[in-house]
């Protein structure tokens, strides 16, 4: 199927369409043969004039694919189109689906079942392990888990969920041949071995600001539902739950101390309609019957949430950071015991330093 994908990509260089055009074209024709027999007027309306036609068919007309073919053995990268088996079923329901997208890895995770976990950038200790831990655990259920490879939860995910035996999906903003943020690399050479680099724009794509929000549609789309861990009231992973609800989508939040900055989007989200986690039950209830959810297991999110710290230090600390010296004195401590009772806390993920002060980390 992947050369019916080539072709689409031979005609979307040599007509150089406008996206929405080239996507209404893709949609409505299973083959790029098909084009040639459309009467001129409707190509006339699509912006084909009748040289472009001729080009087209002398293209079509080739026994190989040319550049393509070159360009994607050089980037050890392939390109699915709309109409392949492997295309995500649930991201052809979307109104804006991608007619091509690119890869590299294993597009047989594409026929699993696909659920996106997202959030915060800079994330606490609690939401890297959240994240983590319940990727695995959905992993292990049968979910592929989905994410777009950003540093914090997103980077979290990924590693939990390679861990499972249902792998991953990276969602980039860059061409797939392109690993962004660079210090990824080890994560995005194993995600291309291991699991599936996927993306809509073109092989060399750099890493443009206005390209992420855009790929969180195809994020959220291709996948059953959305789990945001961690996320500011203006994160991007809000706009990835807004984008999961217009798709229809089921969308689940992590809820957080209303004196955590990282927690305010997933609270708001919840009070606004997403359902409350602190489990993976919670999600497994909501999809019962799929993959292997009725022997499904919560595991370690079940843990991260009960267990709890005895601790003067750690009873004296919130959300938000407090300097060294505030902590010795509401405690009572020596500067020494203050000290040390805080390594202990860092080294068990309990507490963090964070803009030259100490908080929770969970």
């Amino acid at each position: 199927m992947e050369i019916l994908a080539r072709r689409w990509l031979q005609v979307q260089q040599c007509l150089a369409l406008p996206p929405a055009h080239f996507r209404r074209l893709v949609l409505a024709n299973p083959s790029p043969h098909l084009i040639l027999d459309l009467p001129l007027l409707e190509l006339a309306k699509l912006g084909i004039s009748a040289s472009q036609r001729r080009v087209l068919a002398q293209e079509l007309s080739l026994s190989g694919h040319g550049w393509v073919d070159e360009a994607l053995a050089s980037a050890d990268a392939d390109v699915l189109c709309f109409h392949d088996d492997d295309y995500p079923a649930l991201l052809k329901e979307i109104h804006d689906a991608p007619p091509l997208l690119y890869y590299r890895g294993r597009t047989e995770l594409l026929r699993g079942v696909l659920f996106s976990v997202v959030g915060s950038r800079r994330p606490s200790r609690a939401g890297r392990a959240d994240a983590q831990a319940f990727a695995t655990a959905l992993g292990n259920a049968g979910f592929t888990t989905v994410s777009g490879m950003a540093l914090g939860v997103d980077t979290a995910a990924h590693i939990g969920a390679l861990i499972s035996p249902s792998s991953t999906i990276a969602v980039l903003g860059t061409g797939v041949d392109q690993c962004y943020p660079k210090s990824n690399r080890v994560l995005y050479d194993q995600i291309a071995s291991e699991g599936l680099l996927l993306s809509e724009f073109p092989l060399g794509s750099p890493p443009l600001r206005h390209q992420f929000p855009r790929r969180n549609r195809i994020i959220s789309g291709m996948s059953l539902g959305v789990l945001v861990v961690e996320a500011a009231i203006h994160s991007g992973s809000l706009i990835t739950a807004r984008q999961a609800l217009e798709q229809n989508r089921e969308v689940f939040a992590i809820p957080g101390s209303i004196h955590n900055p990282a927690s305010r989007g997933c609270n708001a989200l919840i009070k606004q309609g997403a359902k409350l986690v602190d489990t993976l039950s919670d999600i497994i209830e909501e999809f019962s019957g799929w993959a292997n959810t009725d022997t499904a297991t919560v595991g370690d999110p079940e843990k991260l949430v009960t267990e709890e710290v005895e601790s003067r230090v750690y009873d004296a600390l919130g959300y938000e950071p407090i300097s060294f010296d505030e902590v010795v004195n509401f405690c009572g401590l020596s500067v020494a015991d203050a000290l040390a009772e805080l390594g202990d806390l860092e080294l068990g993920g309990w507490v963090e330093q964070y803009r030259g002060g100490w908080q929770r980390s969970r």
